[in-house]
């Protein structure tokens, strides 16, 4: 600059060169920080950093040396010139390529351009100087962009069919964060060292720096902040613009034109100044004047403001060219226009580039580092270059394959419409003959418990509860013309209905013999996993391999030349292929979704193949407080803790009722295997089967798989709404959680070296968050000790006393009374406690006015939890109504973090399941025919009990359909009449035989070993209890010691009044008290930090999601399907009677 003191100049060098390496300070700060907490490979001695060296001094040399000494335009646009060399790799690889060579025109003009460029650039600036000192400093800025352009080799590497440099860069992507330290490293020293030798070369002292007024150093380090943080802000920007799929508008548009609106936003100014100064010299005041005028420093006021100088600097910059004069203006504007025409067409392939939504930084960029001093350059010339093959037919990819597995036992009529009106949803959404052919459903729902015996035969029967789902299976379906495709199999287990949906996908209902095999849950899954993981997948490529698809390998082979002598080997990973694009969702009897809540998870495991299962926002559905107490549980569990376990590791659970699992990951060594071992120990009952999804994830964590969750996957399930289902359901969780918390923090050094997305700090997160839950009963009643001190106006010790006692005898009770008989006690004290609480808020409050003052601890806590819960609440729009619920979820925190805790602990050794646990009479359900006269409507063979008829559809066709001579009673359905009808293959029927025999024979009546393992139940019980309680035991004596000792060993802060001014109080804080606070609320603001950076990559997949499927043409609504109004309303309006008419509204639809 010119108005710039030449002794402050040194000061300014500085803050440029800092500019130039603080994307390189940032990059070496996360590549340390992954090298301290996870292991990295070292790479390989072909790595070497003399490209780097090359780069940092080739940026270092334009920047520094040779740009201070061009016009503003000029600087501008010589930074385009750096696509050079891409543009001539470009040419190379498309060459090399075997492909028809059509985009290789636009580099071939670019290099042309971009020399013509060049040659302008020297003719116009030697015509001003034509001297040794302008030669130098014109050879200087063009060797400067050489070296910056080889920035981006390794975009086009791997096209040299190279051997060496191919080696290279898998090296590179191998040793990534070593490698990355490495050059940010040697980018800094070489900066460092070219502006430290530049400043005395150049006649300045580095002495001067300090002489700097406070002021211009101020300006100055501001703008230098400035810039770091823009450019950072730009390189997101940009990947969030292509993850959003608005790759076109808001990414190559804006960065086209940014350095064409850079020269008009500096050009601009000196126009408007020449014409005010016109106006005050008269009309005859010509350009060269002006330009002698500044180059003179006249017309510059002493009082000049910052705006003034910045135009007279950029003037001052462009009036060695000659104003007036059109052939040095058409030298300055054509070597611009040169050097701007050849950096767009070396990108022009961006225009062309197909990305996934959500599509992967990695593959997006060749370069995690960014160039701060040419950002909009680099962040295009960093986009991944493809060669853009044209031939006859391109082979396309398989889609993805996703089994929906749901559970079902004992659910209410009402429960399973939600269900089978998902799954029709999503049957009508991807029709199995659809031009999208993204994804295929298909559809199998295992009922555990379906027969019964019934007295006077000797074959057993379905119970009511199979009876409401094949009822509910023909009320979702009613308003089709036909009835659906049904076929009825006896097989091994029990039995088995099959469906074709209206759309075409397949509905499987597997009906369980529990004296044939093995029932609840987790061995239904494992029944699922084998029969499509082990079965259907296997069995699949076993007959591909014996030649039974193979004239479409020749239509494939045929198709593209690569795949001609794959044989054998392209077998192999088309089968590791696919069942890397295999996957489960696993689902609950009850779960009611919408088809975009699959996708969005889908999306998940699709896009990061190191992700083995996903989970969504799971909604408690159902009346009354306990719900309503469950609503505001699940919104912080997911708001804060589920969003802080994504970003920082990973999610330590996905629920059974709704998660996607990636069918690779559960058939990874030790994962599907070890999760059919049989609990032979009392620990096993505990962790394995009271928290059977909570193991699998375990499992999955700890063989080096990610488990993630989606915010905006919506699904919604029934929630307990008594008092004593919902404490049998939490005494059931809460052991098997922590036991499976401290399985994996036990083994937390060998998971964080296998799993990528654990580190030693999540880790450590995981340690304080389990210490936190442990001495959460301790902690409450220590703010119930408060509580009464704070109402009762008593002294500490004997309100600590107060509110140790209660839960001190309840404990007591609970190891005598029965378990109906704890809850019973454990409700009438919730309620207590909840006046209590009531109560101390009110003093808090009634404090703060009374004492002016808010500058307490107590004071301080509540206002801190309000804000942040309501901050996070106004962070999630339309779940902000159940803040609300919040006030319920604030009185019950001694009943939900105290009592629970006490009753879940005692009754460990009980592993029934506690919800659904007795089978009674299934729910009343609307009157409809009986399942016999359904099912015989299926289109199966003649049997010898039944004669064939012909009935009409409702468009008067014939439809041959079988009928019954006599009309039978429900109770005389039994599989085994349509043995003859559809019997199981031969091969699958030998594969559930060997399945049952090797995991799922039903357990044999052993009374001997069912008491020992009561026993020992009841040993582990008392060990766990005692461990327990003792370390919240030695946490209240601490404090009670603290308060006797008194005033000695407590910290003393002032006390602060409204306006924050001192008054002559102080408050006495005891230090263990005060470190638990402060770590509750670390842990508190960790979690929030984690929710919002969760909730814009939310945004942005959804918005990704949304404006993709709204180009999707010709697919019908999601949701249009209608059933009875006494089904599709309940109280929580989860079915609705209006359907969306449109993808936008069915997003929005308010379930």
């Amino acid at each position: 600059t010119y108005t710039v003191l030449e002794e402050q100049k040194p000061c300014a060098l500085l803050s440029v060169s800092v500019a130039l390496i603080g994307p390189s300070v940032l990059y070496l700060i996360k590549c340390l920080w992954k090298i301290i907490f996870k292991e990295s490979k070292k790479p390989s001695r072909n790595t070497v950093m003399g490209i780097e060296f090359l780069v940092a001094f080739g940026t270092a040399i334009l920047t520094i040396v040779a740009m201070p000494f061009f016009d503003i335009v000029t600087n501008a646009m010589i930074l385009n010139s750096i696509s050079l060399l891409s543009s001539i790799f470009q040419v190379v690889a498309q060459f090399f390529a075997k492909e028809r060579k059509r985009f290789i025109v636009p580099p071939i003009i670019s290099i042309v351009l971009i020399l013509a460029g060049y040659v302008l650039f020297i003719i116009s600036y030697l015509q001003i100087r034509d001297d040794r000192e302008m030669k130098i400093r014109i050879g200087l800025a063009i060797v400067g962009t050489i070296f910056v352009s080889l920035n981006w080799w390794e975009n086009y590497s791997t096209l040299f069919r190279n051997p060496f440099l191919n080696s290279i860069s898998e090296d590179i992507a191998r040793s990534k964060n070593l490698v990355g330290i490495l050059s940010s490293v040697v980018r800094i020293l070489v900066t460092a060292a070219v502006v430290g030798a530049y400043v005395p070369l150049s006649g300045r002292d580095w002495s001067s720096v300090t002489s700097v007024p406070d002021n211009v150093r101020r300006v100055i380090w501001i703008l230098v902040g400035i810039q770091i943080v823009s450019s950072a802000l730009c390189h997101w920007f940009v990947v969030v613009a292509c993850k959003m799929h608005a790759i076109r508008r808001s990414f190559l548009l804006p960065v086209y034109l940014a350095s064409l609106g850079v020269v008009a936003a500096f050009i601009a100014p000196v126009i408007i100044f020449y014409q005010n100064l016109s106006k005050t010299n008269g009309a005859n005041y010509t350009m060269t004047e002006y330009c002698f005028d500044i180059t003179n420093g006249n017309g510059l006021s002493q009082n000049a403001v910052w705006y003034d100088k910045l135009v007279w600097d950029i003037t001052h910059s462009l009036c060695p060219n000659d104003m007036t004069n059109q052939r040095e203006i058409g030298f300055l504007v054509g070597s611009s226009l040169c050097w701007w025409l050849g950096w767009v067409l070396c990108t022009v392939y961006i225009w062309g580039l197909q990305l996934q939504r959500i599509e992967r930084t990695e593959h997006l960029l060749v370069r995690r580092m960014y160039e701060g001093a040419f950002m909009e350059q680099s962040i295009m010339l960093n986009t991944r270059f493809e060669i853009q093959k044209k031939i006859k037919c391109v082979k396309q990819a398989d889609p993805v394959t996703v089994f929906l597995c749901a559970t079902m036992w004992h659910e209410s009529y009402d429960e399973m419409m939600k269900m089978i009106i998902s799954m029709f949803r999503l049957d009508k959404y991807r029709p199995r003959n659809n031009t999208i052919n993204d994804v295929k459903f298909e559809s199998h729902i295992f009922f555990d418990d379906a027969f019964k015996d019934v007295k006077g035969s000797k074959e057993r029967h379905v119970n009511e509860y199979a009876e409401d789902l094949v009822e509910v299976v023909k009320e979702v379906y009613k308003k089709a013309r036909t009835l659906p495709w049904q076929r009825i199999i006896r097989t091994p287990y029990g039995g088995r209905l099959e469906y074709t949906l209206p759309h075409g996908n397949l509905l499987m209902v597997h009906f369980k013999d529990k004296d044939l095999i093995r029932h609840k849950k987790r061995w239904s899954q494992i029944m699922y996993l084998y029969y499509l993981l082990g079965w259907r997948l296997t069995t699949k490529y076993f007959k591909k391999f014996e030649g039974f698809e193979k004239q479409e390998e020749q239509f494939q082979k045929e198709v593209d030349e690569e795949f001609e002598n794959e044989g054998q080997n392209g077998e192999k990973e088309e089968e590791i292929e696919q069942k890397a694009n295999t996957y489960l969702l696993a689902l609950d009897g009850d779960t009611d979704f919408q088809p975009s809540a699959v996708m969005l998870l889908i999306d998940r495991l699709v896009r990061y193949p190191d992700v083995g299962a996903a989970c969504g926002r799971i909604h408690p559905t159902g009346t009354g407080p306990m719900v309503w107490y469950q609503k505001f549980e699940y919104a912080v569990g997911h708001w804060l803790q589920k969003t802080a376990e994504h970003v920082f590791g990973c999610v330590l659970c996905s629920p059974g009722c709704f998660s996607l699992f990636r069918g690779a990951a559960l058939m990874d060594d030790n994962v599907m295997k070890r999760y059919t071992i049989k609990a032979s120990e009392a620990a096993h009952y505990v962790q394995y089967d009271q928290g059977e999804d909570r193991w699998l994830c375990t499992l999955l964590l700890q063989q080096g798989w990610r488990v993630e969750y989606n915010a905006a996957s919506d699904a919604y399930t029934n929630a307990p709404q008594d008092f004593k289902e919902f404490y049998n359901q939490r005494r059931r969780w809460g052991p098997s959680t922590m036991a499976n918390t401290i399985d994996l923090l036990g083994s937390g050094s060998l998971t964080s070296k296998r799993n990528r997305s654990i580190s030693q700090p999540f880790i450590l997160y995981q340690v304080l968050s389990m210490a936190a839950s442990i001495l959460g009963p301790a902690t409450i009643c220590l703010m119930l000790s408060g509580c009464f001190a704070l109402v009762l106006k008593i002294e500490a010790n004997l309100a600590l006393a107060f509110a140790v006692v209660p839960p001190v005898i309840y404990l007591i009770l609970c190891f005598k009374l029965k378990s109906d008989t704890q809850i019973t006690i454990a409700a009438v004290l919730s309620v207590l406690y909840a006046f209590l609480m009531i109560a101390t808020a009110l003093s808090i409050i009634g404090n703060m006015v009374t004492e002016n003052t808010v500058w307490t601890p107590s004071a301080l806590f509540l206002i801190f939890m309000v804000l942040m819960n309501v901050t996070t609440a106004a962070l999630h729009p339309k779940e902000f109504p159940l803040i609300i619920y919040g006030f319920l979820y604030f009185i019950c925190i001694p009943s939900g973090y105290l009592l629970l805790t006490i009753y879940s602990m005692v009754n460990m050794n009980n592993v029934s399941w506690g919800t659904r646990e007795t089978g009674g009479p299934a729910a009343p359900k609307p009157p409809t025919q009986t399942i016999t006269q359904r099912i015989l409507q299926a289109k199966c063979c003649k049997c010898p009990c039944w004669d064939c008829g012909k009935l009409e559809d409702q468009n008067g066709q014939g439809t041959e359909t079988v009928a019954m001579t006599e009309k039978p009673e429900i109770s005389e359905l039994k599989f085994n009449l349509f043995t003859n009808c559809n019997n199981m293959l031969q091969e699958e029927e030998n594969f559930w035989t060997e399945l049952q025999k090797v995991y799922l024979e039903p357990l044999p009546e052993d009374k001997q070993k069912k008491q020992k393992i009561a026993n020992d139940l009841l040993d582990l019980r008392n060990k766990v209890t005692f461990v327990f309680f003792i370390c919240n035991a030695l946490w209240l004596v601490a404090t009670f010691t603290l308060q006797l000792i008194g005033s000695s060993v407590t910290i003393k802060i002032p006390k602060l009044n409204i306006n924050l001014t001192q008054t002559s109080e102080y408050i006495f804080i005891d230090p263990i008290g005060l470190m638990f606070l402060l770590g509750f609320t670390s842990l508190l603001l960790i979690q929030f930090l984690g929710m919002f950076y969760h909730r814009v990559y939310t945004l942005i997949h959804f918005v990704a999601f949304s404006s993709m499927e709204s180009k999707t043409s010709g697919r019908p609504s999601d949701d249009n399907m209608t059933v009875n109004r006494h089904i599709f309303v309940d109280d929580e309006h989860v079915f609705r009677t209006k359907e969306p008419n449109t993808f936008g509204e069915f997003l929005m639809m308010d379930h």
